[in-house]
């Protein structure tokens, strides 16, 4: 796993709506965040605070992300208004979107921290904080939801993350057009049943057992990154997974205008109980279909960085391991 990306996730049981309102309003901060407080109001989407792993304030700043199929924020702080070096990504996907009939939204939470910023606090606080805010997170949008105790989700939220020493441009045309899909995805190949058409957005496949899969991919540009979202549809079996695909330059992930390359974070969901009987969640039978574990999207990264590295030019990088390093001076 990529080591300066942090993502953190969980089910909230409140409306789309209620949940993009409340998070792209930086006041709310001061109710959930460990410490995070807005002081001064700079611009609309812009506060001084104070924060939670700093010892003095930081400028705060607010961007929504909005795509027809959900909607988050992109938070950002920084010691000077207009120059961020914290970049927070953060989605509120329907549950619907990730396959539930649930009154609620999947929160999922990304965060990097480069080299060149870390300290030994931020490091050893990061899980625990970020973990304990977003139960927070969920405790508020709940209770404003008229709910008494936190509510369970059928779904969890797994990811895989990787470096890849590849420019943005490169990695999202050749990641963003699925005639490249058999090249780097596992368990998956051309469709012979269905001729094998494949376009730039939409193909026919089958799966490792010869089943037939319809693929289906999104792009969206992001400001400074792209998220692409990729639907499996099993059409003989009814069944539909999706997942997410950031690609975030580490220029912008780490606000070092120096840094090389890009993360890839793979958002996956997987059903982790069935619906409720008398009150209770009983354990539904494990997935027979698409990507059955995290690390069927994790050797996937694997195979798409060796690629990108290769096309880049960079055949040295993949020696170095899954994470961004910065680089020493020859």
């Amino acid at each position: 796993m990529e080591s300066n990306t942090f993502a953190t996730s969980t089910y909230i049981q409140t409306t789309p709506e209620a949940a993009f309102d409340y998070l792209r309003d930086l006041r709310n901060l001061d109710e959930w965040t460990l410490y995070s407080r807005m002081v001064e109001q700079v611009d609309e989407n812009t506060w001084r605070g104070t924060a939670s792993g700093y010892q003095h304030d930081l400028y705060y700043h607010v961007r929504p992300i909005e795509t027809p199929n959900f909607r988050g924020v992109e938070w950002h702080c920084g010691f000077e208004p207009g120059k961020y070096f914290q970049c927070y990504p953060a989605l509120a996907l329907p549950a619907a979107y990730v396959g539930s009939d649930e009154p609620g939204v999947y929160f999922h939470w990304l965060s990097f921290v480069g080299p060149e910023r870390r300290t030994p606090m931020i490091m050893q606080g990061i899980h625990t904080v970020h973990t304990a805010e977003i139960r927070s997170l969920k405790g508020n949008l709940e209770r404003r939801a008229g709910l008494g105790a936190a509510a369970r989700g059928r779904f969890r939220i797994d990811t895989a993350s990787i470096f890849v020493d590849a420019p943005l441009d490169l990695a999202a045309g050749y990641l963003g057009d699925l005639r490249n899909l058999p090249e780097w995805a596992f368990f998956i190949r051309p469709g012979a049943q269905a001729g094998g058409e494949i376009g730039e957005s939409e193909g026919s496949f089958e799966d490792e057992y010869g089943q037939p899969v319809e693929v289906r991919l999104l792009r969206h540009d992001c400001f400074n990154y792209v998220i692409l979202e990729f639907e499996h549809r099993y059409p003989q079996h009814g069944f539909v997974q999706r997942n997410l695909m950031f690609l975030v330059p580490c220029a912008y992930a780490f606000g070092n205008p120096q840094a090389k390359g890009c993360i890839q974070h793979r958002v996956a969901f997987f059903e982790q109980s069935a619906p409720p009987r008398h009150g209770k969640f009983e354990q539904s039978a494990p997935p027979r279909h698409g990507k059955l574990q995290i690390e069927d999207y994790g050797a996937e990264s694997m195979s798409l960085k060796r690629r990108l590295e290769q096309q880049a030019g960079n055949l040295d990088s993949f020696a170095r391991g899954m994470s961004y390093q910065t680089e020493t001076p020859a």
